[in-house]
């Protein structure tokens, strides 16, 4: 086993953990607003431009661009659709700037994004808005930012540490201030730690603690469960997002899970129970364009009435809308529905809500700093910009946009930074051991165990929650945490040893599923994401406050702080007076 003296240490002045779109505009910005022979590395778990949960995004980009729509219209959707929780500054940033850096997607990045015959953006419909203003590249735009995001960062002199998993922020000795980051090199299982005088978290979400999971299993919380342990106060955690159609293609398949994009919906698509009903006009207004919250929720009452599909979801049909049409407009969808054996545009296919996206996050500014000096967060990773619950089509936007707020700042900030910081040696050498602590036990299977929790956490903590499923919860998720204690990696060959990465991901899923738990119970209301079912009631908006978590030693504990109307109030509407607030008809 390695000495925390065996460390290999490196030096750096902006330090960025991912490259999904908060990583990489990070990067661009960083290098524009930072003084000349800034050094900027940017270190990623897998490959750049092949990994991250950007390169999945398929529905689009949301942003106010005219025709009727505007930012005050875009942020009083992103408010209701955050049932009043939403950080309100952030919000209105997240808004204001996305037109700015669709713009900069387009004429500095290199995107290309869908058209209108008159050569304007085409944008489509999405559940929960009063506007088509979802800007895409047919239904993979996803993989045209990060392409395009790609082939802008490797041009640049900028220092690319790929298959470097982060696992420890590493404070100062005084424990004011970021000193810098642990990794592990997976190419030759050493640890190394790099010093930065500014360093930028956007590893992402990836709630795969859950049996339906839109991320790819690499995407473990590892972010959240770094800040947790260095002490950086957690908001939402309770906020899980389940998309309400991921596609259900039985166990033996990875392809269960994926998501079926937000526009099959915003287009007019049917879901449809056992007896081919289309339920959601029970449970909403809107049907099936209501927000992904309700929508997950009223799937998962038919489910649990046994009015499902063969494998025990619903079923979404886009036929009535033209075969050929659909095929069209949804040729992504249309060809990973027909790898499972679905055909979306002529027939019906099985869908189930699936844990997509993660609302919770560290608690940061409008310019993404945090409490501890010198670490900034954007993406997925900061909490407030969404509330309880995240429009589709803010996602994407959300990630670009703070990403390149939180480069221009940390270029801002390190012109007032002078040295490195020292880092706390005795929390570097705890951490090392951490890691390692499976090295001394027997080997075992770990997959099984994940497994477990997966089912745990879709059980008790899922979808509609109550206080004895997620104390049951919490109990289960302290088992399987206890029992991952237990499991040992074979320490031979560190290289590449991708079972004690799974080791490492199973204790940071363990980590996050208990707080989420935690702040669950501490909830006693229904908003947005978290429904419970022995509290359905909303309480009032005014009232309306969000959870923030904390541990202390070996405790987290969840307290209550009351939301701030920064910008409005309940009751009140920044759209000009006479304006409606009804949705518009969707145009496939």
């Amino acid at each position: 086993m390695q000495m925390a003296s065996d460390i290999e240490r490196h030096d750096t002045d902006i330090l960025i953990l991912g490259t999904g779109g908060a990583g990489m505009f990070a990067a661009l910005h960083a290098q524009q607003t930072a003084p000349e022979g800034t050094r900027i590395t940017i270190a990623v778990k897998g490959l750049i431009g092949k990994c991250g949960c950007t390169r999945m995004v398929q529905g689009g980009y949301n942003v106010a661009l005219g025709g009727g729509d505007t930012v005050e219209r875009h942020f009083m959707d992103t408010i209701n659709g955050g049932k009043w929780l939403p950080n309100q500054d952030m919000a209105w940033k997240l808004c204001e700037q996305a037109v700015v850096r669709v713009r900069e997607l387009e004429n500095e990045v290199g995107c290309f994004f869908d058209r209108n015959p008159d050569g304007s953006l085409h944008q489509k419909a999405f559940a929960g808005q009063t506007a088509d203003r979802t800007v895409h590249k047919g239904d993979l735009t996803g993989i045209e930012i990060i392409s395009r995001l790609m082939e802008q960062v490797l041009s640049r002199p900028i220092e690319k540490l790929q298959e470097h998993r982060a696992i420890g922020l590493i404070p100062t000795k005084d424990g004011s201030a970021l000193a810098g980051v642990l990794f592990i090199d997976m190419r030759t299982g050493k640890f190394r730690f790099i010093r930065a005088k500014c360093v930028m978290m956007g590893t992402g979400g990836g709630p795969t603690m859950y049996k339906y999971h839109t991320p790819s299993g690499d995407k473990t919380m590892d972010g959240l469960a770094m800040a947790l342990r260095a002490g950086l106060p957690l908001r939402d955690m309770e906020m899980v997002q389940f998309h309400p159609t991921g596609l259900l293609a039985g166990a033996h398949t990875k392809m269960t899970g994926t998501v079926l994009e937000e526009g099959l919906r915003g287009a007019g698509g049917y879901l449809l129970n056992s007896s081919e009903n289309r339920f959601m006009f029970d449970y909403d207004q809107l049907g099936e364009r209501a927000t992904r919250d309700v929508v997950s929720r009223g799937i998962y009452t038919e489910m649990r009435k046994n009015n499902t599909s063969e494998n025990g979801g619903v079923y979404i049909s886009m036929s009535h809308l033209g075969p050929e049409n659909v095929r069209k407009k949804f040729s992504g969808m249309v060809k990973r529905c027909a790898d499972s054996g679905f055909d979306l545009a002529g027939g019906k296919v099985e869908v189930v809500p699936t844990a997509h996206y993660f609302m919770g996050g560290v608690v940061v500014d409008p310019d993404t700093r945090t409490a501890m000096e010198g670490l900034y967060v954007a993406g997925e990773d900061a909490g407030g910009a969404h509330g309880s619950n995240r429009l589709g089509g803010n996602g994407v936007a959300n990630s670009t946009v703070y990403g390149g707020v939180a480069g221009d700042i940390m270029g801002l900030d390190l012109r007032k930074m002078n040295a490195q910081r020292d880092p706390d040696e005795a929390v570097l050498s705890a951490e090392v051991v951490r890691a390692q602590h499976p090295f001394s036990r027997k080997p075992a299977i770990i997959q099984a165990l994940r497994h477990t929790l997966q089912e745990a956490m879709w059980e008790d903590v899922g979808v509609m929650r109550t206080r004895a499923g997620m104390e049951r919860g919490i109990a289960r998720v302290s088992e399987i945490s206890d029992e991952l204690m237990t499991i040992g990696v074979d320490p031979s060959n560190l290289a590449f040893n991708l079972t004690w990465h799974d080791w490492l991901n199973m204790r940071s899923l363990c980590d996050i599923s208990s707080v989420i738990a935690k702040a669950g119970l501490v909830r006693e209301n229904s908003r947005g994401a978290h429904f419970r079912e022995d509290f359905p009631e909303s309480g009032t908006m005014e009232s309306s406050f969000f959870t923030v978590a904390r541990k202390t030693r070996d405790t987290v504990e969840v307290s209550r702080e009351k939301v701030k109307f920064s910008i409005i109030k309940p009751g009140e509407s920044i759209l000009p007076e006479g304006e409606p607030e009804t949705l518009v008809e969707a145009k496939l």
